[in-house]
């Protein structure tokens, strides 16, 4: 049976409110009140408490959290820790893939196929940056150490962000840390803990029930001429802390046990059931795909020798297949710059065309000019930019000499977009460029969502949008 493990984010853009010492402490507890749970912690920080805590001396250790970020599985960077936790040690490359990390749901996938098993508690930053919202949107509860008013304001933050994206704020829960208990008020709020957890719920934030006192005891344990890390559990014995710690574990693992599905497993069922629709829909568009190429007839199959090197598709969901590689560049030149198609497979021209088509996507549409057919030829940039437009009549046949000859263009546009002789549905065609070696690649379900957005923004430079309710989105 897959671990997933029940995540736990401590995080505060405010610094200076015990995160660290939280998260480390924290897991020494649990781990401690269930010997038999993996309780294991990592960092998105880069101060290496979390392994100056539960490193052992003389261990070597291999991967850290970048790696984790990278894409290794996550079971195979734990290190046995001390205090029997184990770690993922930190990182001071962090910062370096901070470009790298797309999204704020980088963090759930790698967790989802991670098999870390037991509870995870992720220590963060005093930064609402992309490594801390993954932290926050990977956590099946979130743990908001505040000290005082400005530490409280800032929780807004946080919260405005799961509203923003339609997270459940039940997972939320504020912690009133490092609570002085010799400061007292007059009214109805007789101490700091009190005062806090007042303006908290009225916000409408949730409050855990305990909280954890400020100590000299604890502070000291920082703090020492040998340079080490002392936890809470050994070393702050018949302090108040040690008894609120004990509380805060005992219902930090009631809410674990009570979880039948961790947040993990669910966004690993979601991913498998996204790969599923994925696959799926890449068959549905690989099904409605001509097995021919509209301009020589030749077929278009995987093992076939021909090269289909352009994608098109009709703006109405009616038509799409591949070109073969000589009969897309011969014809889109021919369009463009009034070339003969039957230009020979070494031409210079032809050669040099090719190497820009395959930066360029191109849309053709047939309409009447009056009561003349034409075809309005456009070529874009990858980017959408406009670069070219050619406007040619639109005949089914070409007369030289004596003979007549069929007009590759006309016939591409009529197999396509033909409804019977003389008649095309009003649509237009975009020609994509593909990989010749993986020409379906381009009905991947990303890419062919950047094709689709395409296709969008060339129907607004035409004046076509009407004609894309049928394209698949």
């Amino acid at each position: 049976m897959k671990n997933y493990p029940y995540v736990i984010t401590i995080s505060s853009e405010k610094g200076g409110v015990g995160k660290t010492t939280l998260a480390t402490n924290l897991a020494i507890y649990l781990k401690a009140l269930a010997e038999d749970l993996p309780v294991s912690v990592v960092s998105l920080d880069n101060h290496f408490t979390v392994d100056k805590m539960f490193s052992i001396k003389g261990q070597k250790t291999t991967g850290d959290v970048t790696d984790l970020l990278l894409e290794t599985p996550g079971a195979s960077l734990l290190h046995t820790g001390q205090y029997g936790v184990d770690y993922i040690p930190s990182s001071m490359a962090l910062d370096d893939l901070r470009d790298a990390i797309k999204g704020a749901m980088v963090l759930s996938r790698l967790l989802a196929i991670s098999e870390i098993p037991g509870i995870l508690i992720i220590d963060t930053r005093p930064e609402l940056n992309i490594f801390t919202q993954n932290a926050l949107y990977a956590a099946d509860r979130v743990i908001i150490p505040v000290k005082d008013m400005p530490s409280l304001e800032n929780c807004r933050n946080i919260f405005d962000l799961f509203d923003k994206r339609g997270l459940d704020k039940k997972a939320l829960s504020i912690m009133p840390c490092l609570i002085d208990a010799r400061i007292k008020y007059q009214g109805p709020f007789k101490d700091h803990k009190s005062l806090l957890r007042a303006f908290a719920i009225n916000r409408g934030y949730r409050c855990s029930e305990g909280y954890i006192s400020k100590s000299p005891k604890v502070e000291s344990l920082n703090t020492n001429p040998e340079g080490k890390i002392y936890p809470i559990l050994t070393h702050a014995r018949g302090t108040d802390v040690y008894g609120q710690y004990t509380q805060l574990g005992r219902e930090i693992l009631d809410e674990y046990r009570s979880v039948q599905q961790p947040r993990s497993m669910l966004f690993h069922q979601w991913l498998v059931s996204e790969e599923t629709r994925k696959a799926e829909s890449l068959q549905n568009r690989l099904s409605r795909l001509k097995d021919t190429c509209l301009l020589c007839g030749d077929n278009m199959a995987p093992n076939n020798a021909r090269k289909p090197s352009f994608y098109y598709e009709a703006s109405d969901g009616g038509a799409c297949g591949f070109l073969d590689e000589h009969c897309g560049s011969t014809l889109l030149l021919s369009c463009l710059y009034d070339t003969q198609p039957t230009l020979q497979e070494n031409d210079p021209l032809l050669l040099m065309f090719r190497e820009s088509a395959r930066e360029s996507v191109y849309a053709i549409r047939p309409f009447r000019n009056g009561t003349n057919p034409c075809a309005d030829v456009r070529r874009f940039t990858m980017d959408g930019s406009p670069v070219q437009k050619k406007i040619h009549p639109l005949v089914e046949f070409e007369e030289k000499g004596f003979t007549k000859t069929k007009n590759a263009l006309y016939s591409f546009l009529f197999e396509a977009l033909g409804e019977y002789p003389g008649k095309m549905r009003d649509a237009f065609l975009m020609i994509y460029p593909t990989n010749p070696q993986r020409p379906e690649s381009v009905l991947a379900e990303e890419t062919y969502k950047r094709l689709v957005k395409m296709m969008r923004h060339v129907a607004q430079q035409i004046g076509e949008t009407s004609h894309l309710t049928n394209v698949e989105t």
